[in-house]
């Protein structure tokens, strides 16, 4: 235990990124700001998945943790697509859920926005195309950004937002 301790306390904290903590606090001024502004103060996002490994939405859900938390720049993820202003779409298509895909994407409101989440709905995966497989995304829906990653971490997605809220 001693040596754990003593290892422990010469290699410091290791989780901390400082360069990123304050990169962040300028990223997430001007998204707070854009959101203010395009969106009156709440981004709705629905998040769907189209067939993937769930990779996607883990990082999605690290979003929600204290350290990015997204809901204090004003953006939500909600349940359904009738409240939603983007859809952010993960995995790859699938034959079974294209249909449904669809589906929600008529639901949300206009005006209405996708974004591509991770290297499966533009088949940059490792996915062959398949009987079961009816991908790429942009053949279905009418894509306005990409998050590229396998998975892509928390602070790409949000760099991703940034750039899809200064693109709208």
């Amino acid at each position: 235990m001693i040596q754990f301790l003593n290892k422990r306390i010469k290699l410091g904290v290791l989780t901390q990124n400082p360069e990123f903590d304050t990169e962040i606090k300028t990223i997430e001024k001007e998204i707070k700001e854009k959101v203010n502004k395009k969106f009156a103060g709440s981004l709705a996002i629905r998040m769907v998945d189209s067939g993937s490994c769930n990779a996607c939405e883990a990082e999605c859900n690290a979003l929600s943790n204290p350290y990015y938390n997204l809901e204090r720049l004003g953006i939500y993820f909600v349940a359904s697509p009738r409240h939603a202003d983007v859809m952010l779409l993960s995995g790859v298509m699938t034959f079974n859920m294209t249909p449904h895909v669809k589906e929600a994407y008529e639901q949300i409101p206009a005006p209405k926005w996708v974004i591509t989440l991770g290297d499966c709905p533009v088949m940059e995966a490792v996915f062959e195309k398949t009987y079961a497989i009816n991908a790429p995304a942009n053949e279905h829906l009418n894509i306005t950004h990409h998050i590229p990653g396998c998975p892509p971490e928390p602070r790409d997605i949000i760099k991703g937002l940034l750039e899809f809220l200064r693109k709208i």
